[in-house]
């Protein structure tokens, strides 16, 4: 790994390490699943209520990986067919075996599409009667707030996908989505009520953009994870290396927590602390 020291000091480590995570996956759950690859560095474990979207994300990488036409994907969320039914076999076996991971809801939909998300609050409540923690990671701004009452401070988090603080940046990418300012508006709310709160800047479709959300929010988010482009134009011309080396030194400079993903690590100052779990919660680490 480069040793990219210039502008940025090493923090001291976190209280967590990757070594005390707890193990995550039941053999034979497809409902409640333990993600892989990128998408595990998010969460120990997930569920999709739904099959398709309606976001219309022009970056959206997921038509392709469930083999589904993305006109149909982009037209809006159908609930999956026998999920709730499932989902409830799914968390019986985690609750069983003594699981209280935090569950992300979702990594092939959007919990809070512009349709009927009310299968979302039933998952919700689902996973928080057998014990389990959640997560909604969303673009779909103060939608979730309807959902709000369920949301526990000492086990689960509220998540949004920012790309942009600007309109215009946002609808052209993000057609079917909530605009920057109300997403912010429902991170407020949730931080307000206690509620951990995370930024996922993934995509980063324009580096500074990223880092002026950063400057925007952070008073009321908790983590900011952060990741680059693939697949797109601006892969192959953005500057990644100093990118994380900005993002890292303004995070230091803010005091605000942060984990550089993997796309991004190569670029980190040799020995820079970067945990892949901590606490999503404002409740003691055992609840984790």
């Amino acid at each position: 790994m480069p040793n990219h020291t210039a502008g940025v000091a090493v923090l001291p480590p976190a209280t967590i390490s990757n070594e005390q995570l707890p193990s995550a996956g039941i053999k034979g759950c497809t409902y409640i699943y333990a993600p892989a690859g990128q998408a595990g560095e998010y969460a120990p474990l997930a569920t999709n209520p739904y099959r398709g979207c309606g976001h219309r994300c022009s970056y959206c990488y997921v038509p392709g990986v469930i083999k589904m036409k993305r006109a149909e994907f982009d037209a809006g969320a159908a609930v999956r067919v026998g999920f709730e039914h499932g989902l409830r076999r799914d968390a019986e076996k985690y609750q069983a075996a003594g699981c209280r991971d935090q569950v992300m809801l979702s990594f092939t939909t959007d919990p809070y599409h512009p349709g009927d998300t009310e299968l979302t609050r039933t998952t919700l409540q689902v996973l928080r009667d057998h014990g389990l923690g959640f997560c909604t990671l969303t673009k779909g701004g103060t939608r979730a707030l309807r959902d709000l009452d369920v949301f526990r401070p000492g086990r689960d988090a509220f998540a949004s996908t920012l790309t942009s603080l600007d309109d215009a940046f946002s609808q052209k990418w993000e057609r079917g989505a909530a605009l920057p300012q109300d997403r912010l508006a429902a991170l407020r709310r949730f931080h307000a009520a206690g509620i951990f709160t995370w930024v996922s800047l993934e995509p980063t479709l324009d580096t500074d953009s990223s880092l002026r959300i950063v400057e925007a929010t952070h008073e009321f988010v908790d983590l900011f994870k952060i990741g680059r482009a693939n697949y797109l134009p601006m892969t192959r011309s953005t500057d990644w290396q100093e990118y994380t080396l900005r993002i890292v030194a303004l995070c230091q400079r803010l005091g605000v927590r942060h984990y550089i993903k993997k796309d991004l690590q190569p670029f980190l100052p040799a020995g820079y602390p970067n945990p892949l779990r901590v606490p999503q919660h404002h409740g003691p680490q055992e609840a984790w």
